[in-house]
């Protein structure tokens, strides 16, 4: 298609929108030209979509044979360095989850080569109406985050929150949770599983720690002291380089990045259709797009979105002035999506 090859060499963030089904389009696709896809499929059984398309097989298995047809797609048209990531949501029947999510990832693991890199719990907080009596209320979706190779883009600073920063009372400083040495010079003092050495080496990076505090070097940290606190994770040896320190040396540090901290795997993020987004029934929230485009699409690069529905990924991409390709069957959520994006230029010369 002329006007995918001419999108590439375009600078402006302006969407590119494709009508037509996912497979067909992205069969038309150079390889490896695509930096990160986004998307979120059709449920299978839910919901009776605009024109049809993919979640309305008799079978699950036939949805699930469709979707890695898709997938299979997005891994080739993505760059070596490439990420996808995919939210996907489960079903009931005869009273029984089905596993959708991880009977296709698992598939996408072993068939395609795929390597899952996070799975990250969203949860909507609150769910809908749930009126059975023998099962909780389902409120979650897992997010999953793939690669294609071991190393990928990755932009880790891009996403860390704000950290609190250390401040110096009373001469001593003092790091952004209130950690000022004392407590540990105490315990080294006192330690009668250090020796003298190890004690004036432990004391001497103590200070040292103390120093990268106050220049900013990182917001704050723990101390481990043999014979004081647990080892990180394990106690062995064998699997725990933090135990071969404590053995080796008596002590070691916990550093915390002076950038923040990176998000954790469990999202909070509610579901509410605030762009009242009139026939589409299945919001997809901005929050959802911001971290997975912000970490892993470069700033000149391209995200795709296989179904795109009103179009929320490529509003967010446009926001963080990322170029973006969304597909959608329907005629009716592309005119929507093109409704919600900002017009830089007629969006007509961006519609096919």
């Amino acid at each position: 298609m002329d006007s995918i090859s001419s999108y590439f060499s375009t600078t402006s963030t302006q969407p590119l929108f494709i009508q037509g089904d996912a497979y067909s389009v992205l069969k038309k696709f150079p390889d490896r030209c695509i930096n990160m896809a986004i998307t979120s499929p059709p449920y299978w059984g839910k919901r009776e979509y605009d024109n049809g398309g993919i979640g309305l097989e008799k079978e699950h298995d036939e949805f699930i044979e469709r979707l890695l047809e898709i997938i299979y797609e997005i891994r080739r048209v993505l760059t070596e360095d490439g990420s996808f990531w995919l939210d996907i949501g489960d079903t009931y029947r005869k009273k029984s989850l089905i596993g959708i999510p991880w009977r296709l990832a698992i598939r996408m693991m072993d068939e395609q080569k795929w390597i899952l890199r996070n799975e990250i719990i969203w949860n909507k907080v609150k769910g809908g109406l749930d009126n059975t009596k023998d099962k909780l209320g389902n409120v979650h979706e897992p997010i999953f985050h793939f690669v294609k190779n071991q190393k990928y883009y990755y932009d880790a600073d891009a996403i860390r929150n704000n950290p609190q920063k250390a401040k110096v009372k009373n001469g001593k400083v003092i790091s952004a949770t209130g950690v000022s040495g004392v407590r540990y010079r105490r315990q080294i003092e006192l330690s009668t599983a250090l020796s003298n050495m190890e004690k004036q080496e432990a004391y001497s990076a103590l200070d040292d720690i103390l120093k990268q505090v106050s220049e900013n070097r990182i917001s704050d940290f723990r101390m481990i002291i043999r014979g004081q606190q647990r080892t990180t994770h394990s106690n062995s040896e064998k699997v725990s380089g933090r135990a071969k320190e404590l053995r080796d040396k008596g002590y070691y540090f916990l550093k915390y990045h002076p950038k923040g901290s990176k998000p954790r795997d469990v999202w909070d993020i509610i579901p509410e259709d605030t762009q009242n987004r009139k026939s589409h029934f299945a919001p997809f929230p901005e929050d959802i797009c911001k971290i997975p485009i912000l970490a892993t699409c470069p700033q000149s690069g391209i995200v795709l979105d296989p179904f795109m529905g009103t179009g929320t990924s490529m509003i967010v991409a446009n926001a963080l002035n990322r170029k973006s390709i969304g597909i959608d069957i329907s005629e009716d959520y592309i005119e929507l999506a093109k409704e919600r994006i900002p017009k830089q230029l007629s969006l007509e010369e961006n519609y096919v």
